[in-house]
Parts: C-alpha cells; sequence; structure tokens
C-alpha cells in the first residue's frame, strides 16, 4: 500500500519552541560560560555537555550557575566522545545512567546520547533495551542521536542502497532511524557530514522527535556545526517545519565558535544564531525581525 502524503499545515502552530545553547558552542570556554552568555543573550535555557570540565560533571555546581543566572537547563548531553570516555566512569552504560540522573535532579527534560560504538559491543548489544527501560523509570527522554560516518557513502552505493550508511564507527549504524529508538536527537551539522538529506531524516523521527541540535554544515566529511545559513543544510526549512508541526522540544544551538578571536565575536556569531532560529521558528513565511527578549 503506497502511504498517503501528510497533509501539512501552512500556519504556524502557536507552540513557542525554547531555543537553548549547548555548553559545547562555548569551548574551549568552560560551563560556566554557557550559563553567562545564555542570560546575555537572552536564550531559553542550556544544554549541558558533560566533558573533562569538572563543572560539566557536578550536579550541584550546575544548579548552582542555573540558579545564579536564571537560565534553566533543557538538557543533558552524555559523555559519548572518545575524549570523555573516562568521565564519570569507563563502562558507557554507567555513564548514561548517571546522564539520566543527572538530568532528573536537574530538572533537564533530555538526554542526549550518541549510538554506542562498534567496539562497545556488550553495551551495543544491550543499548536498545537500556534506552526504553531509562525512559520508562525516569520519565526523561533519552534521545539518540543521528551520527555521521568516518567516510561518507559515495554516489554508487547510494545508487543501489539509498541510505547506505559508509565506513561507520557507530553500530549498527550512526543512523538511529535504522533501528528505532524511542526518541531521538536530530542533528543537521552530523546529517550534513553523513551526506543524509536532513529533511528526510526528520520525516522518519518526527513521530518520536525530542531535541533539535541547530547547526549547519557543507557536507565534508567531519563535524563543521556552523552558524546556521552558513551551510548548505536546510536550516530554515527544519525550523519551519518544527513550528508548523507543533514541536513539543527544544531546540539547542549547537555551533562552532572556536575561532572566535575574543569573547565579543563569540557573541555576535552565537546572537545571530539565536535570531536566526527564532525568526524561522515563528512559522512559514515569517519576514519579520523576532522581538528582542529581556536580557537579549
Amino acid at each position: 500500500m503506497t502511504p498517503q502524503p501528510q497533509t501539512r499545515s501552512t500556519e504556524p502552530s502557536g507552540v513557542e519552541i525554547p531555543v537553548g545553547l549547548s555548553s559545547a558552542s562555548v569551548w574551549p570556554q568552560p560551563a560556566r560560560a554557557a550559563f553567562e552568555m545564555a542570560a546575555d543573550l537572552g536564550f531559553d535555557g542550556v544544554e549541558v555537555m558533560v566533558w573533562a570540565d569538572a563543572v560539566s560533571q557536578d550536579v550541584p555546581a550546575l544548579h548552582r550557575l542555573s540558579r545564579e543566572h536564571g537560565v534553566p537547563i533543557l538538557a543533558v548531553h552524555a559523555p559519548c566522545l572518545l575524549i570523555t570516555q573516562r568521565v564519570w566512569s569507563p563502562e558507557p552504560e554507567e555513564r548514561l545512567r548517571r546522564a539520566v540522573v543527572a538530568a532528573s535532579d536537574l530538572g533537564a527534560s533530555t538526554v542526549v546520547v550518541h549510538p554506542p560504538f562498534r567496539w562497545q559491543r556488550r553495551y551495543a548489544d544491550g543499548f536498545g533495551e537500556l534506552v526504553g527501560e531509562l525512559e520508562e523509570t525516569s520519565g526523561i527522554r533519552v534521545a539518540v542521536e543521528n551520527m555521521f560516518p568516518i567516510r561518507p557513502p559515495n554516489r554508487l552505493n547510494r545508487l543501489r542502497g539509498g541510505r547506505a550508511s559508509g565506513l561507520s564507527a557507530f553500530r549498527p549504524s550512526p543512523d538511529p532511524t535504522e533501528v528505532g529508538y524511542p526518541s531521538y536527537t536530530l542533528d543537521l551539522s552530523h546529517a550534513a557530514a553523513a551526506h543524509e538529506d536532513a529533511v528526510e531524516l526528520y520525516k522518519r523521527m518526527q513521530d518520536r522527535l525530542a531535541h533539535v541540535h541547530l547547526a549547519d554544515g557543507t557536507g565534508v566529511p567531519r563535524d563543521e556545526h556552523l552558524v546556521p545559513g552558513h551551510g548548505t543544510q536546510p536550516c530554515a526549512e527544519i525550523c519551519e517545519l518544527l513550528a508548523a508541526d507543533g514541536f513539543g522540544g527544544s531546540v539547542v544551538l549547537e555551533v562552532n565558535s572556536r575561532k572566535a578571536r575574543n569573547q565579543q565575536e563569540r557573541a555576535a556569531l552565537l546572537a545571530e544564531s539565536l535570531v536566526f532560529a527564532r525568526l524561522h521558528l515563528r512559522g512559514p513565511g515569517s519576514s519579520d525581525e523576532p522581538e528582542p527578549r529581556p536580557g537579549s
């Protein structure tokens, strides 16, 4: 049976989607700087990337920062990177469990997690069951993020299969929709690096989409995390789809500001990203600049 195309409203849903700042966006500055900049620029909250920064691993310290700056914590990104394999625990299952506990303690609704690496065999074998168990018992969305292969699929692979995954470090795939999980994080920079059609990926994730990392990319095989509008990804279209579909999660700017020469340049990049997100999350056809908010 041929699926019938969905009828999508062309009017904004009226749902105001929170726009947060990832603490990864201020690296190499520490997590504290993310709370300061989120407050100064008028973001709706922060996503905490748990990594080598001691404060990012310290729940009471994060509580204090959130209260001090009046910025809620929207999400916790579990320590999944190669450089964070010893943060909290050498066991990936324990790291994910601790991230869920931290999110619950901090009032965050979502934990972002990557698919398992190929060499994490035991973790990979039980990953789906673990994610389902943690969601059910905690009430936290454990949102598995789309990643990208070490080597993207070539044109011949795409002609043969359409969704070939290239040479991947992830098991079984960098695309979590190929397995199916209760919740997803959509990352547009990762989609660019994977040569994935971001709109088609959004459609596959849509009913279970909990969280979005908004950033751009050009299709080079690395994680660029450009300011939205500075690459080739359909960042505006995705935002407008989220607005039209009444998305109930958060959109978090996870952009690369490492080349900023000073704090003013970093603030300008993040402010531009915030304006882009707010403008296009107002719904299709939005053309006016978004109203400034306190602190912005």
